[in-house]
């Protein structure tokens, strides 16, 4: 249902917000002095394992200049590493270092745990609402309208 109405708009804008702002919140008690940006990056790198750059490109919707500037900010932070492509000798492939790992562990840990303190301060209807909402969110993450 496309949001036409007044009314669709302002809940929309509602929502937008929210998640930004929750967003924020999450971020910061995750403590990793790192950007939106680097943090998205790690995380991409660690759900895929090894991927190369012009993927992660893909992944976080940047374009290839401002991916390379990532991820040598990141290798220059011992956080990944890159190592030749097996299948193509042109390209690499980027993959999480032990502190790279280590350092999205214990911001996971910290922001996982912030986020459960603000549900359990919910209702328990509301704590079932939100969590339900959760593969609603991760699908708008995938669609591309």
């Amino acid at each position: 249902m496309p949001a036409s109405t007044a009314a669709d708009l302002v809940t929309v804008g509602e929502l937008r917000l929210s998640l930004v702002r929750l967003a924020r919140r999450v971020r910061k008690r995750a403590a990793t002095g790192m950007t939106p940006s680097q943090l998205s990056a790690l995380s991409t790198i660690e759900r895929h394992g090894s991927l190369r750059p012009g993927r992660l490109a893909e992944a976080e919707q940047i374009n290839k200049s401002s991916v390379t500037r990532l991820v040598a900010h990141l290798e220059a932070g011992g956080l990944i590493v890159r190592t030749p492509d097996a299948e193509d000798a042109r390209s690499s492939q980027v993959q999480l270092t032990a502190e790279g790992r280590r350092l999205m562990a214990e911001s996971s840990h910290r922001a996982d745990a912030y986020l459960a303190r603000q549900i359990a301060a919910l209702s328990p209807g509301e704590q079932r609402r939100l969590l339900a909402a959760a593969p609603v969110l991760q699908r708008l993450l995938e669609v591309k309208a």
